[in-house]
């Protein structure tokens, strides 16, 4: 059971962590126009090594952060995903319908925006997947500035919406930005699957051995040419979703109760931090018009108004899904909005797109998206705060069970 409690803590946490991510990123940008963007720099360049024997794993710190930091928020994602699919939003058939198809929206027409500013230019074609992301903290902590009149049914439904997102941002990540392979790390990697199986299989409850086998697999992962983060994935789909003896919560639950601070309170601000560091010497607004921060801006901020709003459209229309209690569809329009958000999802997939290619469009995508996601923010805010004047105010939560 999932209690009212436990989700209030997750949405508080999340909204929180929003202010902090734009604290972190307004600070790497000082940090890049100033004084200190030698230094900025210079850390994120410092390189890191592990070395056991022949056995090395050497990476700037930029990189450890991306691909192993961010490992550990994607195993959140995961351990989120498994618990709302068993016993949550994502469970119940009847409320799963709107946010899924809210989420197929807002991924198809932003990429399709986006491809069609830059088509014709196959290094910029990669970041196709960048605006089609939505940051959960981010959106969440704009509906803590509008205030209580938001029902509470719309936050539930912007949750289990950018948990649908996640998802299919773990999909796109593995099958379209995934390097050469190598097939012995991939042998590997599927022996430690294996090894999760049977530890889930024979109903071991002790977390340590899972986290030893799915460092293993992080390894595997990260050497055989597929992104490292899926590794975090694929192990919290085998923490198992039982209770240890004497304990109220799940060993899932525990270890997701454990984790969501360390990460929306560290490892997101830290990406928002090493990724976020434009430099505005000799920005002008040509520098936004230029194709890939342009596709990105205009796919964050109309493409998710249209993608979103409009297959929520149609699904109410044909009776598929209805709108969530309390909601107006000034509100839909209003949380449309905030999910052109994407922020660190969109940074990361960037960073994913544009990482191998040398191509110097990286200062210009983190623009657009940081002003897609800025005017998404904005729009959103002052149309709930319109939908809230026009709408009585929201009654209590009631409790979630599933």
């Amino acid at each position: 059971m999932i209690t009212e409690t436990v989700l209030t803590r997750f949405l508080r946490l999340e909204a929180s962590s929003g202010i902090l991510l734009l604290f972190a990123a307004a600070l790497a940008m000082l940090a890049e126009n100033s004084f200190a963007s030698t230094y900025y720099e210079a850390l994120l360049d410092l390189p890191v090594q592990i070395r056991i024997g022949d056995f090395e794993i050497a990476k700037p710190l930029l990189l450890w952060i991306n691909d192993g930091l961010m490992a550990v928020f994607f195993f959140l994602i995961g351990l989120e995903v498994k618990r709302e699919v068993l016993h949550g939003e994502l469970s119940d058939p009847a409320r799963v319908v709107l946010p899924i198809v809210g989420a197929a929206g807002g991924m198809m027409i932003p990429a399709l925006i986006y491809a069609w500013v830059n088509w014709g230019d196959p290094v910029a074609m990669n970041g196709w997947a960048i605006p089609s992301a939505t940051d959960l903290a981010f959106a969440l902590a704009v509906l803590a500035l509008v205030g209580s009149n938001v029902p509470a049914s719309l936050k539930l439904f912007l949750m289990a919406l950018a948990i649908a997102d996640d998802l299919g941002a773990i999909i796109i990540i593995a099958l379209f930005y995934t390097s050469q392979l190598s097939v012995l790390s991939l042998m590997v990697a599927a022996l430690a699957v294996l090894g999760l199986f049977v530890l889930n299989r024979r109903g071991v409850l002790s977390l340590v051995p899972y986290l030893l086998v799915g460092l293993v697999l992080w390894v595997a992962v990260l050497k055989s040419g597929v992104h490292a983060t899926l590794a975090g994935v694929l192990v919290a789909m085998f923490i198992p979703y039982r209770k240890a003896p004497g304990q109220e919560l799940t060993q899932l639950e525990r270890l997701e109760d454990d984790l969501h601070p360390a990460v929306v309170y560290g490892i997101l601000p830290l990406f928002a931090f090493a990724n976020t560091g434009i430099s505005f010497a000799g920005l002008t607004l040509q520098s936004l018009l230029e194709p890939v921060p342009l596709g990105i801006a205009l796919g964050l901020f109309l493409g998710n108004q249209v993608g979103v709003m409009g297959f929520c459209w149609v699904a109410i229309k044909l009776g598929l899904a209805r709108l969530p209690s309390g909601a107006n569809w000034l509100h839909m329009y209003g949380i449309s909005c905030l999910c052109g958000i994407g922020f660190t999802m969109s940074l990361f997939i960037s960073s994913l797109a544009f990482e191998a290619s040398g191509s110097g469009t990286m200062l210009n995508d983190r623009l657009g998206i940081l002003v897609g996601s800025m005017a998404a923010a904005l729009l959103g805010f002052v149309v709930l705060k319109l939908a809230g004047r026009a709408a009585p105010p929201a009654t209590p939560a009631t409790p979630v069970t599933g």
